[in-house]
Order: structure tokens, then sequence, then C-alpha cells
């Protein structure tokens, strides 16, 4: 049975320990560097990113979970967790982050909490379309050119993957689909 971590620092943990589980996953919450040898995949939910960032630094995990993903380990950044991810976020250069797939994100850009909204997107390779929850969510200005677009809302991509990172502006954890779940901890983690 597969072990997925989930960063254990804030944000939707619960939530995506209730869709691994309803999958068939083990769930770990990461918190130390030790954890990482555990896992055969790894969470990083939605919550505040700068502050994600700072605790991952204070904690001293943060370069224990870069060279783990640099090395392989498969990696779901949802909302926040994309932001931690992308190699630049527009607008703020100095924030903490793990900086290793090519995208520039804007923080905030679909709006407030006020503007949160659910909308049904058609993803790559997914029969279905499948329904996204956008709070707060970043939105992806560039790609580089290894990075693959899996969904797009606007004429922005929400859903991208380059090698074994997965990552959404948006929150699958709070709707009932557990597909985006199921094809990080079955495909993208099974076929590294």
């Amino acid at each position: 049975m597969k072990t997925i971590g989930i960063l254990g620092i804030q944000g939707a943990i619960e939530e995506h320990e209730a869709m691994l589980r309803k999958i068939g996953c083990k769930t770990l919450r990461v918190a130390t560097a030790k954890d990482l040898g555990k896992i055969n995949g790894i969470i990083l939910p939605g919550g505040e990113s700068t502050s994600i960032g700072k605790q991952l630094e204070w904690s001293g995990l943060m370069n224990p979970l870069r060279q783990a993903l640099s090395a392989g380990l498969p990696v779901f950044g949802t909302c926040a967790g994309m932001i931690l991810l992308a190699k630049e976020i527009e607008g703020k250069k100095s924030q903490n982050r793990i900086g290793l797939m090519d995208i520039t994100v804007k923080r905030n850009a679909y709006g407030s909490q006020l503007d949160s909204f659910v909308t049904d997107l058609n993803v790559s390779g997914f029969p279905e379309p499948l329904p996204a929850v956008f709070i707060r969510a970043p939105r992806i200005e560039s790609c580089g050119e290894e990075v693959e677009i899996l969904a797009s809302y606007k004429s922005h991509p929400v859903l991208v993957r380059e090698r074994n990172m997965l990552a959404a502006s948006f929150h699958p954890e709070l709707t009932d689909c557990a597909e985006l779940h199921r094809y990080f901890a079955f495909q993208l983690s099974g076929s590294l």
C-alpha cells in the first residue's frame, strides 16, 4: 500500500488525508526530514505560502525537501503548495520557496476570499470534467518548455505537470472527486 505524505504545517491537511484514504492510500503528516524516507510522494497543501515557506526554513525541512524532490520524489502542490514549487513569483522575489517547477505564478490573482468560486475543468487525459475550488487562488503567468499544461481556466494554466511535479491553482481536496489524488498517487507516483 502506498504511503503519501502531506506537509503537516498548515492548510487542508485533513481533507487531503480523507481523499487519500478514500482511494486506498496510507498517509503520513510530514514534519521532519526523516519522514521523507517513509513516503512514496508528498502533497503540499494550500494555506499561506509565505508562512509555510518560513516554517520550512525554520524547521530545517526546506533543503531536505528540495533535495528529495530534485531526486524524483513525486509532489503535488495545491494553491499555496503550487506557489512554493514555482521558480518565480510575480512581484515577490524574496519569498522562501522550493523553487523547482519552471512556472511563474501571481499570488491571489483570482481575487480575495469573497471572490472564491467552483467550476468544472476539462483535464487532459480525464474522460469527465473535474470540479475545482478556487480560493484566493494563484494564477500561472508562464510555463517553461518542459511543463505540460493539463487544464486551463480562462486561457491561463491552472493544472500543470513537470516530471515528478504536479501543481494546481485550486483545491481538489475540497470536492467529492478523488480523481486528481488517484492520478497523483497511482499514475504519477507509480511511473517514477
